[in-house]
C-alpha cells in the first residue's frame, strides 16, 4: 500500500508540470520522480540542439541517447519490427497504469464522469497534430477500426467499383471482399512498380485503373510491407475531378513523417497511434472531413441525433478511459522531439542500415532510397535465400526480431527500427546480412 501511496503521489503538481510543458495537455501525469527527471532530460537535450537542423540533429547520438534512455525496453533482443506495434516510452506506459488504477475507484462514476470527459483534451490535441478541426477527430482502437468504419459506413451498391492496390493491407482487403460477396460490389486491384523510379508511376497506375464504376479509391499513404510512401495529394486531386472518394490509411505514415491534412487534400484518413505515435496498445485516430461525417453510417448504431457529430463513430460500448488518456503523453513525447528532427532520425537509421547492405552481393531492395519515397520503413532480401529462413536466423542465432514478408510480387524482409534503436544494434543486423549474402546460412 504504501508503494501505491508513493505511486501518486505530489499528482495535482506532476499535472500543472504536464499543463506547461504539454501546449495544454495536461491531463495526465508524470507517475515517479525517475519518469519526471527522463523527461526533463529529454527537454533538456532538445534545448540543446534547437539552433540545428533536423538532419544534423539526426546524427547525434549523444542526443539521441537521451530518448533512447526514456524507453524501457530491454536490449536482450534486438527489435528491428516496429511496424505492427511500438513499445511506449516509460511516461506513456506509466500514466496508462496511473489511468487504469484511477477508474478502479468508484469505476462507473470515476470512468464516466472524471476521465471519459477528459478524452475531448486528448481530441482536440490530435487535432492539432493532424492539423483539422477538433470536430473532425474520431479517436478508435486502431487503424483497422478507423478504416473499416469507412469502407463498411459508404453507402454503395452492386457494381459499384472500390480501387486499390494488390500491396493493401490484407485485412482491408477481406473488408471488402466481404461487401464483394455480400452487396455485390467489386474489388478492383492494381500493380504498382516495386520500387518505382519515380512517384508519377503510382499516380498513373490508378489513373488507369479508374472506370466509370469507380466510387472510392482506398490508397496507403506508407505501404506496410515496403516502406513506400504514396502521392496521396495528386491521387486525391485525380479523383476529386473524376467525382471518386478517396480514403486514405495512415496506419504508417501518422508520426513517423511531418505532415498535416492540408499536405494530403485528404476527406477520410484512419490511422494507429501505437505504431510511431507511441501511444498505449489499442488507440487509433480516425479522421472525417466536417461536411463528410452524416453520410458515414457508423459500425455501431448511435442516436439519430448524433448524425453530424464524430463521436458516433466511438459508440463502440464500454471501453477504459486509461489508454485513450495516455495518448496525451505519447504526444507529449513526440512534440518534446519534435516531428522533423522524429522523422530525420528515422530516415537516418533507415539509411544508416540500406546503404552498408547495399553494395553486397545478391542484395536487392524493394524500397526506394529517395527520401520522397521512403523514411523507416525498409524491405530487402538476399537473393536465392528464402527471407522466413533469414528471419529465424537471425532471430533463433542472434535475437534479432524482423518481419518476413513473402508477397505473390515480391519477397524479402522488412526492417522497422524507432528511436531508441541505436547504431551498435544496426551493426549487429548488418554484420549477419553481410555474412548471410556472402556465405549463405550456416548448416546447423
Amino acid at each position: 500500500m504504501e508503494s501505491l501511496k508513493n505511486y501518486l503521489v505530489n499528482d495535482l503538481d506532476r499535472r500543472q508540470f504536464l499543463f506547461s510543458a504539454g501546449k495544454g495537455i495536461g491531463l495526465a501525469a508524470l507517475s515517479s520522480s525517475v519518469v519526471a527527471s527522463l523527461f526533463n532530460d529529454v527537454q533538456s537535450a532538445t534545448r540543446s540542439v534547437a539552433h540545428l537542423s533536423p538532419e544534423h540533429v539526426a546524427t547525434d547520438e549523444d542526443f539521441w541517447f537521451e530518448i533512447q534512455r526514456a524507453f524501457t525496453t530491454g536490449r536482450g533482443i534486438i527489435n528491428l519490427n516496429n511496424g505492427g506495434v511500438s513499445p511506449s516510452p516509460r511516461m506513456v506506459t506509466e500514466a496508462l497504469v496511473r489511468y487504469q488504477w484511477e477508474q478502479e475507484d468508484t469505476t462507473a462514476y470515476t470512468m464516466w464522469q472524471i476521465l471519459e470527459p477528459q478524452s475531448e483534451t486528448i481530441r482536440s490535441s490530435l487535432a492539432e497534430l493532424f492539423g483539422c478541426d477538433r470536430e473532425e477527430i474520431a479517436i478508435t482502437r486502431n487503424a483497422s477500426e478507423s478504416l473499416e468504419i469507412l469502407l463498411m459506413g459508404m453507402d454503395l451498391k452492386s457494381g459499384d467499383e472500390i480501387l486499390t492496390t494488390t500491396q493493401d493491407y490484407p485485412r482491408m482487403l477481406t473488408t471488402l471482399r466481404q461487401r464483394e460477396l455480400r452487396e455485390g460490389l467489386r474489388l478492383n486491384l492494381v500493380k504498382i512498380p516495386i520500387p518505382p523510379q519515380d512517384l508519377s508511376e503510382i499516380t498513373a497506375a490508378f489513373e488507369k485503373g479508374i472506370t466509370n464504376r469507380t466510387r472510392v479509391i482506398l490508397i496507403s499513404h506508407m505501404i506496410n510491407i515496403t516502406g513506400q510512401i504514396t502521392p496521396v495529394k495528386a491521387v486525391c486531386d485525380l479523383a476529386r475531378s473524376r467525382g471518386i472518394e478517396v480514403i486514405v490509411d495512415g496506419a504508417h505514415s501518422f508520426a513517423q513523417f511531418n505532415f498535416t491534412q492540408k499536405d494530403l487534400g485528404c476527406d477520410y484518413f484512419g490511422t494507429s497511434l501505437h505504431k510511431w505515435l507511441l501511444a498505449p496498445k489499442g488507440t487509433g485516430l480516425l479522421y472525417v472531413k466536417r461536411d463528410k461525417i452524416e453520410k458515414i453510417w457508423p459500425l455501431m448504431a448511435a442516436e439519430k441525433k448524433q448524425a453530424t457529430d464524430i463521436r458516433k463513430f466511438e459508440e463502440i460500448g464500454t471501453h477504459s478511459a486509461a489508454p485513450r488518456l495516455a495518448i496525451g503523453e505519447a504526444i507529449l513525447f513526440h512534440n518534446g522531439i519534435g516531428g522533423k528532427r522524429k522523422e530525420a532520425r528515422l530516415r537516418y537509421l533507415s539509411r544508416y542500415w540500406m546503404n552498408k547492405l547495399k553494395d553486397l552481393p545478391n542484395v536487392r531492395f524493394n524500397t526506394s532510397f529517395d527520401d520522397n519515397q521512403s523514411c523507416a520503413i525498409g524491405n530487402v532480401n538476399i537473393d536465392g535465400i528464402d527471407p522466413t529462413a533469414v528471419g529465424s536466423h537471425l532471430m533463433s542465432k542472434h535475437k534479432i526480431f524482423t518481419t518476413p514478408i513473402v508477397h505473390d510480387e515480391f519477397k524479402g524482409l522488412r526492417i522497422t527500427p524507432n528511436v531508441y534503436t541505436t547504431i551498435d544494434e544496426l551493426n549487429r543486423f548488418c554484420a549477419v546480412m553481410e555474412s548471410v549474402a556472402k556465405k549463405g546460412l550456416p548448416k546447423d
